[in-house]
């Protein structure tokens, strides 16, 4: 029996449904750590609020929604980089959505994960620690979606570089992750979440509570697991819940990396 319960589970078929945004990417891709990262800026150049950003499966290599999210960030005046960890792997070169078995008939979702968590859970420490080399006395945030959401909380553990972190609709997180919280946290949640239920989520409020930690839980009704990164945006609503989310995290950072 598990001594760390688990509190969102790993990515599940939920995690491979995607309306596509529209827009143009304005960010570069830089080699940081032997990882290729996507790298945006604000409009007047390099800021000294830097957000690190930990994709969700369908990563930052092709997935425009991404990059335009990381640009977004970025034009409210942070250097925003996100790493590839999935090394040009993203889950959409095999799925387009839950239903597809066309694009990669032999496409071993369980296999994926385990190997690509593998590979971030040994490269990310080297990647912040070389984005800390270059940026040096910044101010420095952390931000996740779903796959993303473990390295934002080992971020947050004690005597760590980050001012604050905020993850949106979670994977892989086990109730040690939020007793090891001790820096401010945005959860940014769904309603409806196979990966993160409501009842992982008043647990891990309860743990936070415990811990005197600082968080804030953003929640959203009629939106599922992915509504901050993969909605519909025709639906007026959908596409205002995802902003909010955005502009959400954005006022936590503001406030955070400002004192």
């Amino acid at each position: 029996m598990s001594t760390d319960p688990v509190l969102a589970s790993p990515p599940a078929d939920c995690c491979l449904d995607c309306f596509p945004h529209e827009g143009t990417p304005k960010g570069t891709w830089e080699n940081i750590a032997g990882v290729q990262t996507y790298v945006s800026v604000p409009p007047g150049g390099t800021s000294t609020k830097v957000i690190m950003y930990f994709p969700d499966v369908w990563g930052i290599d092709i997935f425009v929604n991404g990059q335009l999210l990381v640009d977004y960030f970025a034009q409210k005046g942070f250097t925003v980089l996100a790493l590839d960890y999935f090394r040009g792997d993203s889950v959409q070169r095999h799925r387009k959505d839950r239903h597809d078995r066309t694009t990669n008939p032999n496409f071993d979702y369980d296999a994926w994960k385990k190997k690509h968590m593998a590979f971030a859970d040994e490269h990310v420490p080297k990647w912040i620690g070389e984005v800390v080399k270059r940026y040096g006395d910044a101010k420095y945030a952390a931000v996740g979606y779903c796959f993303g959401a473990p390295y934002v909380m080992n971020a947050l553990e004690k005597g760590s570089i980050f001012c604050a972190g905020a993850f949106a609709h979670p994977a892989f997180l086990s109730e040690s992750h939020f007793f090891k919280c001790a820096k401010p946290l945005l959860l940014s949640c769904a309603e409806t979440d196979h990966t993160f239920p409501a009842a992982s989520r008043h647990r891990a409020e309860e743990i936070l509570q415990e811990v005197k930690a600082t968080y804030q839980v953003q929640l959203f009704s009629r939106v599922e697991h992915g509504f901050a990164l993969r909605g519909d945006m025709s639906n007026p609503y959908q596409r205002w819940v995802k902003e909010e989310s955005a502009d959400a995290i954005i006022r936590w950072f503001n406030f955070y990396m400002s004192s």
